[in-house]
């Protein structure tokens, strides 16, 4: 399959305004992210979905490659699908929608979830780590999937569920039950990509604000895979100062 790998990297952020160009230990984050993604057996292309010139022409001057998108778009997955039709929506087959705020992704995880798509019948990939410690379970920034038997997400919530009846302690339910973090890299069939777009906002979606929650609401069925790599994202300066550099 021929697979586009994708960085949506905006410039305006709540928490870190110009947060793709943050520097970190002489490198910036969105330079981090492409190198890393670069290494990715199964990318055959890698791209910026930017809205800002300053980080489109960052990109090119370390040699990546950029495109101007939409600064208007409510989400990465609308600004991944305009990236697309930029980049040619006809000559891939797979899209990977990889997280601008993380400069230490593992391209393994990347090749991962590529290969979810070894069934034709998967439409959406994405990854999801056991959970092993009460203050990440019960933590509402940290989203939790729910699986099915067949490895497909059933739910998403910020909430910490199933609920354990019967033990009153959250340390308990860990050991009761094996809860999964859910990790924020997204595969697509491009024509599912360009489906999902066009859905409105769900009543699920809103409750939770959690995007996926959209498409199973409408039928789409989301493929997850165990990676054991724990992701580390940037959201705020702060979490600069905790990177592992080594």
């Amino acid at each position: 399959m021929k697979t586009l790998g994708i960085i949506p990297a905006r410039y305006q952020s709540t928490r870190f305004p110009g947060k793709p160009l943050a520097v970190i230990d002489g490198m910036t984050m969105i330079e981090r992210v492409v190198k890393q993604a670069s290494k990715a057996r199964s990318l055959g292309r890698v791209i910026v979905a930017t809205d800002d010139q300053r980080i489109a022409s960052h990109v090119k001057d370390f040699g990546g490659e950029a495109v101007m998108t939409d600064p208007k778009h409510p989400s990465g997955t609308d600004r991944c699908y305009e990236a697309l039709e930029i980049a040619g929506k006809n000559e891939y087959d797979l899209v990977v929608n990889i997280q601008g705020d993380e400069p230490f992704i593992d391209p393994g995880q990347i090749d991962l979830a590529c290969s979810c798509f070894s069934s034709s019948q998967v439409q959406i990939a994405t990854l999801v780590k056991k959970i092993s410690d009460v203050s990440t379970l019960l933590d509402p920034n940290t989203p939790k999937a729910v699986l099915d038997a067949h490895m497909r997400a059933i739910y998403f919530s910020r909430a910490p569920i199933p609920y354990c009846r019967g033990e009153k302690e959250a340390k308990d339910w860990i050991v009761k039950h094996t809860y999964y973090k859910h990790i924020g890299l997204y595969a697509y069939r491009t024509d599912i990509l360009a489906e999902i777009t066009q859905l409105r906002p769900s009543a699920l979606e809103l409750a939770e604000s959690l995007e996926q929650l959209r498409w199973i609401e409408h039928g789409y069925r989301i493929q997850a895979a165990i990676t054991e790599h724990e992701s580390v994202s940037v959201d705020t300066p702060d979490d600069l100062l905790n990177l592992p550099l080594t």
